[in-house]
């Protein structure tokens, strides 16, 4: 039934000949790998308005067009200098890779740390504000927004294990919708605005003329910081160079560059209406962009109805979808690191449809355990959101100034000064942001980077004398003579009762070593007597063992069996250990019998000197086996070896 289900929801395996048409082109790269960044249009102004109205009131209007155009600034930087990015390491990776190879291990991992972090955030930050949009316009979705974000997320979960083509056919065509929508918002509410039309006037809030008049740095600083979330996104193109058609890099480059545009446009734009319009930040009302947009058009005719719920359901749509940037970059940056040793190595391997489906699967579950902690609400994550990302933006252009002063190169110079002044601002954005956002959960984000820096190191720790044990030097290949036999395999067949199973494990023992040994553990007399008496009916020099067990303990007399002189262990011998265990057709059946043959399988495998290994049976359906007139337990003649 599993195996059905997940054909319906995901579809056949695609052959690894088809990864070729599994890459994106530049359309439909574009909305895929931009989502984020121009979903943050939907609340990034909105975060920088909401810091500073209750403080200096209608003023804030005025300072974040100035604030605005900063972060635009910083996007024009950031666009140039991932596109150096793109052209030098065009096997994907990123920060993580760029931090590696020119600033050390230690700054690599801290980037691929703080980059899978904002990629979770991405997903659970994007999911609840899209969410936080709809219930604005529908206010009945309230006391439901956290379950609905849960599975928001599953869906994109299921819609990106179909792999890279259907998921970015599927998710990219609405991006490009709500960049019309929102284009069109734009120019009709200056059309508005030039021709005269009466401005309807925002419900006004608490605190919407402020408390103080004049403007202190630090409120600045963290209205910057929060209005920075526009930038989250842009580095995603970058992860994802392998994924791009050929010529890769070049796609890369192009899809950077329009992204760059595109949020240059729709922020800016949106910006500036947010002055024109004083939209207020919503508190559990409509948010900022679904109450200009009810401003501009209203819902006086069908046609504005018809625009004002076309831009509200393609703000929601937009903010969900802008988590498909996160499900794009996050299992691409942990594959780069699982096949470099920092990661699980799971995380490299591709699934049925070709995805990264173990990395797809994390990114779902950490997310929504996020969203149901912060119940849903965007405020709260918005303190964790960012400070990764950015973390990753430094590490990553002070890596490429290295770079350039290496290779040096055509025009290295001037390329070494975009990357220069990229790392800069951006570091002194990192400490913007962490010092104004700490006390809002930023010191949380703070606190992980190192423990899963601590973890990757020891992740690639683990491996590094993994290898060095497993691998065999030049100089030993002529020494090792495998066809030689240097072990003495015994076997020993634990049997909890005689049956059909255990049968089959006994007869297999008997194909691959003459000495064998039937092995049982009685918890009381009654069932030590019960199973000699049943093993007696065999017809078989097998001999059998049981021990017993007053404290219910199965492992532990097996060993110590092992290690009597009844069983005479030599040193060298190799013990397998053959488990019968019978296999139910239906789920819910395995609930119905214990797992003790995992249980033994996992204590026997510590020892090195002991092969386990496991004899199923296939049972039938129950009700095949009760209505069968024919049936007969003696018919396979069992008590015969």
């Amino acid at each position: 039934m599993v195996t059905e289900l997940k054909r319906i929801l995901i579809g056949k395996p695609l052959k690894n000949i088809d990864l070729k048409d599994e890459k994106y082109s530049i359309r439909w790269g574009l909305p895929i790998l931009s989502s984020d960044a121009i979903s943050s249009v939907a609340y990034a102004g909105e975060e920088m308005l909401k810091v500073m109205i209750p403080v200096i009131g209608l003023l804030s209007y005025h300072y974040v067009l100035y604030l605005s155009l900063a972060i635009i600034g910083l996007l024009t930087l950031l666009m140039l200098s991932y596109r150096q990015t793109i052209e030098c390491y065009p096997n994907g990776g990123g920060a993580y890779i760029v931090a590696k190879e020119n600033l050390g291990v230690f700054a690599g991992v801290t980037a691929g740390a703080a980059l899978s972090i904002d990629y979770i955030m991405t997903v659970a930050v994007s999911v609840s504000s899209g969410v936080d949009q709809i219930s604005s316009a529908f206010s009945g979705l309230r006391p439901y927004v956290v379950p609905l974000s849960v599975v928001l997320v599953l869906l994109l979960m299921i819609g990106n294990l179909r792999g890279i083509r259907e998921s970015s056919k599927f998710f990219g065509l609405p991006a490009y919708l709500f960049i019309f929508a929102v284009l069109s918002m734009i120019i009709a509410g200056f059309y508005k605005y030039l021709t005269d039309a009466p401005i309807p006037t925002p419900e006004v809030s608490n605190g919407y003329y402020g408390t103080v008049n004049t403007v202190n740095l630090i409120l600045i600083l963290r209205a910057f910081s929060n209005g920075c979330t526009a930038l989250t996104g842009v580095e995603a193109v970058s992860n994802a160079v392998p994924n791009f058609k050929e010529p890769s890099t070049k796609n890369a480059r192009t899809v950077l560059l329009l992204l760059s545009l595109i949020i240059l446009l729709l922020f800016g734009g949106t910006s500036i209406l947010a002055n024109i319009y004083h939209a207020t930040p919503g508190d559990g009302q409509q948010t900022m962009l679904v109450q200009m947009a009810d401003m501009i058009y209203g819902r006086a005719t069908i046609f504005n109805s018809i625009m004002f719920y076309f831009i509200t359901s393609m703000l929601f749509i937009i903010l969900v979808l802008a988590a498909n940037t996160a499900f794009s970059g996050f299992p691409m940056l942990v594959s780069v690191m699982a096949s470099e040793g920092f990661v699980p190595r799971q995380l490299k391997m591709r699934g049925d449809r070709l995805s990264y489906s173990n990395g797809i699967i994390i990114l779902s579950v950490v997310a929504s355990i996020l969203i149901i902690i912060f119940n849903a609400q965007v405020t709260k994550l918005m303190g964790l959101y960012a400070v990764g990302v950015f973390i990753s933006f430094t590490l990553s252009q002070t890596g490429m100034i290295l770079r350039w002063f290496k290779t040096k190169g055509a025009n290295w110079h001037y390329k070494a000064l975009v990357n220069g002044a990229g790392a800069l601002v951006t570091g002194i954005a990192v400490i913007i942001i962490g010092i104004t956002k700490f006390h809002e959960g930023a010191w949380i984000v703070v606190l992980l980077i190192p423990i899963m820096i601590y973890a990757m190191l020891k992740v690639k720790k683990h491996y590094v004398a993994l290898a060095k044990q497993l691998k065999i030097k030049p100089e030993e290949y002529g020494m090792i003579d495998v066809s030689h036999d240097n072990y003495r395999n015994r076997i020993i067949v634990p049997i909890e009762s005689i049956n059909k199973s255990s049968i089959r494990a006994l007869r297999y023992a008997r194909t691959i070593s003459n000495n064998v040994s039937a092995f049982s553990v009685a918890i009381d007399e009654e069932s030590e007597k019960k199973i000699k008496e049943a093993y007696s009916k065999l017809r078989t020099d097998i001999p059998l063992t049981v021990v017993n067990s007053p404290f219910r303990k199965v492992v532990d007399p097996l060993l110590d069996f092992i290690k009597s002189a009844e069983y005479n262990y030599q040193p060298g011998d190799i013990i397998t250990v053959i488990l019968p265990q019978f296999s139910v057709n239906k789920w819910w059946q395995k609930l119905l019998h214990n797992g003790t043959r995992v249980y033994i399988e996992r204590q026997l495998l510590k020892h090195k000197h002991i092969v386990v290994a496991t004899i199923p049976l296939q049972l039938k359906d129950d009700d095949n086996v009760l209505n069968s007139p024919e049936f007969n337990p003696m018919h396979d003649n069992p008590w015969t070896l």
